[in-house]
């Protein structure tokens, strides 16, 4: 047999196992990160050691505890595609004309807010606390990543708007995911003017980037050929592709003043997104790095830094 022909045919099944074996890492990575979680699979360290929690649930259980005792009211409402979803919704003390939407991270709940919410309820605001789609109370088989769920942020500010007849001033608040998710929302061209501001805890800038991010770093693959098997995969069976939308393309088109923040030490979803999707925002906008922070841990490490920034920064397009 020609050499030539034993040569493309080593190649040819080179490329064949090559394929397989792509496809069947992107089949395990689609099952593994976008079906419905039944329980947080974030790997907690990637926020902070064993000590670090120890002290950050002195932070965490106290107010976890405050919001709990607080009177709540339970909200349904049909997101675009007819999922119901769920949040928790908290008056402020007295009468107020602020309100904060929170939104948590990949596989959380909305109690995951609890210290932001807490701040923010002593600051005078209305609090929703939010179960993202495919999250906690809310429905849905696929977690949205920010790209389903731009489209459920603007159902829960419509909603806010015809509930209180556009009279609450609306802040948009999130981490990781959920931080993705209100900067996303922010590049509606509709997006009600109630919204005066968005707080974004170290958003990703699109699945896309994101998981190619983990996969180089985890499983030490290139992002071709799985990412695009990945992606049609998620296109046909959770109806999204994981570059239809990005952070980026929202804050070059959004006047909605945005305050970036991102942990120094955060390897998950890398500083150099926060850095890009400020870097793009045309909007006002400001910047806080937290050192020593780890992903999603930035107002555990330095609680008193986060707020004195939070109000500041809100503090020009809120009455506080």
């Amino acid at each position: 047999m020609n050499a030539g022909f034993i040569a493309a045919g080593i190649a040819v099944s080179a490329v064949a196992l090559l394929t397989a074996g792509s496809a069947l890492t992107a089949n395990v990575l689609f099952k593994k990160v976008i079906p419905r979680q039944d329980g947080v699979k974030v790997d907690m360290d990637e926020m902070a050691d064993a000590q670090k929690w120890q002290e950050y649930m002195k932070i965490i259980e106290p107010n976890k505890e405050f919001m709990l005792s607080l009177p709540k009211e339970r909200i349904e409402i049909k997101s675009r595609d007819d999922l119901t979803l769920i949040g928790d919704y908290y008056p402020a003390e007295k009468p107020s004309d602020n309100l904060v939407i929170c939104f948590h991270g990949y596989t959380s709940q909305k109690m995951s807010n609890c210290s932001f919410a807490a701040f923010m309820h002593k600051l005078g605001f209305d609090c929703l606390l939010v179960d993202s789609r495919s999250h906690g109370e809310s429905e849905g088989a696929y977690i949205g990543f920010g790209i389903l769920d731009r489209y459920d942020c603007m159902s829960w500010i419509n909603y806010i708007d015809e509930r209180f007849d556009k009279k609450k001033n609306i802040l948009l608040y999130g981490v990781s995911m959920g931080a993705s998710t209100a900067v996303m929302a922010t590049g509606f061209d509709d997006i009600s003017k109630s919204v005066k501001a968005v707080v974004s805890d170290c958003a990703f800038t699109s699945p896309y980037d994101v998981f190619s991010h983990i996969l180089k770093r985890d499983y030490k693959l290139s992002q071709f050929p799985v990412m695009n098997m990945n992606n049609r995969i998620c296109n046909k069976k959770a109806g999204y592709g994981f570059k239809d939308y990005s952070t980026l393309d929202a804050v070059v088109k959004t006047d909605i003043p945005i305050l970036f923040i991102h942990g120094k030490e955060d390897d998950f979803v890398p500083v150099y997104m926060t850095e890009r999707n400020f870097n793009a925002c045309n909007s006002e906008k400001e910047l806080l790095y937290v050192e020593n922070a780890g992903h999603g841990a930035s107002y555990y490490e330095n609680p008193a830094l986060y707020e004195e920034k939070v109000k500041d920064f809100i503090g020009r397009f809120f009455t506080l």
